[in-house]
């Protein structure tokens, strides 16, 4: 029998039956270590550049090996993709009868019993809102899963998911009168009898916190877990063993009540009084925040003034529960809500408390809500529990792995007993196909010209490109301006802004616009899969480190400095050049494809940890000189 390795070789049945498909040395060599962790039972860790067809490379084994496995991705798109046409192709030309399940979040699937409840309490909501209910009435009639990625004509931002979806807080679980006819509970169904189980980090993230707070698994118990794109996986898990509480949490809340007393306990009023109140509350305390998006320590956000007006709030839901308590007992909607009461005072009580040392307590406000965070500064001990002690492949696989070489950041920040490693580099002709721009005389990136500076320098590179191009910044701020100075400038191509329309649906448009330039953020600069000539040209104005003031990085910034160690080279610099691989990484995405990299960024050259980010780059060749960039599109 033919090992995996050469299934994906020039004499393999992809080679011969897959249209398009190339063997790759970078592939075998990533699918033979992958088949050997995955015998053994032990870790791997994989760099893949762009285009080594890492999925191909871990799926290949998976599939043969017999395991029960857990593939597990960043993104829903990947996610998607893996599932709904790279296993189809691999089972059809191997002629596996291997069983494989997608299982999503549950805000991902309908929950039929609170669609049911806003159809009847639907009177409500703003037009706008009951024609997108019609809609989505009649489109999960024919829906077979209740995967809402279906739902296309529902925009991904409408408040319409939160009242027909469920969270853990409000699933009423086995007493739910729709319990036997559940979409989530039927997917997790098949994913416990599946062999190969498809999800993203999210999901999988949330089923380790719980299993180290004790609590029961949503999540197949497995013998091997493939986690791609995990260079995601420290800031995920980060989320999911800190606590967050939201304003849209607490006036869900509150209108969960409303909605549950409406035919559980008419009579009482007082909850809907309570409710009311709980609203008011919030949105006052939404008032004494900043009226900007920010994310802030909590300290550093006048948490004197800040106490006070939490105070009320957690007097306002004390008063909630207080309304709910005599009769909890008539449904467990009703007893639901009140326990929610309870946990949305025990996060509130973390804030009026002095912090833990190992925590950091800070807030994200938004244009009109607001989310309280408390944030572990370090997570390896909870991660490496929670994957627990038993005997199984785990293989962690990305484009962007390694720092430097080395992985030593990754398995230090995760908690992970170093095991085998590989880098791949890309197997796609670089040297010939890319030009590297670096533009001299720019100013420094904390002048008040340079995002001006930026744009000049980048208006004969887009009309070199004829468009083309993404520009990718890491602020909001950057990018407005730029946007209004290229607008300005009336180039004869099509802008596109991050904001006008939501990610996926822009790049859509990206992709069907003949000449497009477009700008975004941090969104933008990974997960992004633009083949061929529509994006010929990506020009980064900024060197991506995290913003100083961000709390997180603040906080973990000052236990390592009070631990004696390096910040900015065991931090600071590793995370900036993961993500510069990760933009720089958009360009080439197939092996036609050519063009041009502009990192404007000055600290390239003048500073040296600027040699680490260029070494980390793929090898291409370098000019300061923009009429070789001219010629190089002339070519």
């Amino acid at each position: 029998m033919k090992t995996a390795a050469e299934l994906l070789g020039q004499d393999g049945p992809l080679a011969a039956e897959l249209p398009g498909f190339a063997p790759r040395p970078q592939q075998q060599r990533m699918t033979e270590a992958v088949e050997t962790a995955l015998h053994q039972q032990s870790t791997l860790l994989v760099e893949a550049g762009t285009g080594t067809g890492k999925t191909f490379a871990y799926l290949l084994p998976a599939l043969l090996s017999g395991h029960k496995t857990l593939v597990s991705t960043g993104t829903r798109n990947l996610q998607d993709q893996i599932f709904r046409r790279d296993l189809p192709e691999l089972r059809k030309y191997l002629g596996s009868s291997a069983r494989i399940a997608l299982l999503k979040g549950r805000s991902n699937y309908l929950c039929r019993y609170r669609l049911d409840r806003t159809l009847a309490t639907g009177g409500d909501l703003a037009p706008d809102l009951r024609v997108d209910l019609g809609k989505l009435q009649r489109q999960s009639a024919q829906s077979g899963d209740g995967d809402t990625g279906q739902f296309t004509a529902i925009a991904e931002e409408s408040p319409l998911w939160g009242l027909v979806t469920s969270t853990t807080d409000n699933c009423l679980g086995h007493e739910c009168p729709q319990f036997d006819e559940c979409y989530l509970i039927e997917a997790r169904r098949q994913a416990q009898e599946a062999d190969l189980v498809v999800v993203n980090h999210h999901l999988l993230m949330a089923d380790l916190a719980l299993r180290e707070e004790g609590f029961g698994s949503i999540l197949p118990d497995s013998d091997a877990i493939v986690f791609d794109e995990a260079h995601e996986l420290p800031e995920i898990a980060r989320q999911f063993f800190g606590t967050a509480l939201s304003a849209r949490q607490i006036n869900g809340l509150a209108q969960d009540a409303i909605n549950e007393a409406a035919t559980s306990a008419p009579e009482q009023s007082a909850i809907v009084g309570a409710a009311r109140e709980l609203t008011r509350s919030t949105a006052a305390f939404r008032q004494l925040l900043p009226t900007d998006t920010a994310r802030l320590p909590w300290h550093a956000a006048g948490a004197a003034k800040l106490t006070q007006g939490l105070e009320q709030l957690a007097e306002a839901v004390l008063k909630m529960k207080t309304a709910l308590l005599p009769v909890a007992d008539r449904s467990k909607g009703l007893d639901q809500c009140k326990d929610r009461c309870e946990r949305q005072l025990s996060r509130l009580s973390e804030f009026m408390e002095e912090p833990e040392e190992a925590r950091v307590l800070w807030l994200e406000t938004f244009r009109r809500t607001f989310t309280l965070h408390t944030t572990p500064l370090d997570i390896a001990n909870s991660f490496s529990n929670a994957l627990g002690d038993r005997p199984r492949g785990l293989i962690f696989t990305s484009a962007t792995l390694a720092h430097d070489g080395q992985f030593a950041h990754f398995t230090n920040e995760l908690g992970l007993t170093p095991g085998e490693s590989l880098c791949l580099d890309t197997p796609f002709d670089y040297l010939n196909n890319s030009l590297l721009f670096l533009p001299e005389n720019m100013p420094d990136p904390n002048d008040l010209g340079y995002d001006n500076a930026v744009v000049e320098a980048a208006l004969p590179v887009l009309r070199a490109s004829q468009g083309r191009a993404f520009l990718l910044f890491t602020s909001h701020r950057a990018l407005r301006q730029s946007a209004a100075q290229l607008a300005a400038a009336d180039l004869p191509y099509p802008l596109l802004v991050q904001g006008e329309l939501p990610r996926d649906r822009l790049l859509v448009k990206f992709r069907e616009t003949p000449n497009a330039i477009l700008l975004g953020t941090s969104s933008f600069w990974q997960g992004v899969d633009v083949k061929g000539e529509a994006l010929s040209c990506v020009i980064i104005a900024k060197l991506p480190f995290a913003m100083p003031d961000d709390p997180v990085l603040q906080a973990r910034i000052q236990q390592l400095k009070k631990q004696g160690r390096n910040a900015f080279g065991e931090l600071q610099l590793p995370t900036a050049t993961t993500a510069l691989k990760q933009g720089a990484g958009r360009l080439i995405r197939d092996s036609g494809d050519r063009g041009v990299l502009m990192i404007c960024d000055p600290r390239l050259r003048s500073r040296s940890y600027g040699r680490i980010f260029l070494k980390n780059l793929p090898k291409m060749p370098i000019t300061r000189d923009p009429d070789d960039v001219t010629r190089f599109f002339d070519e």
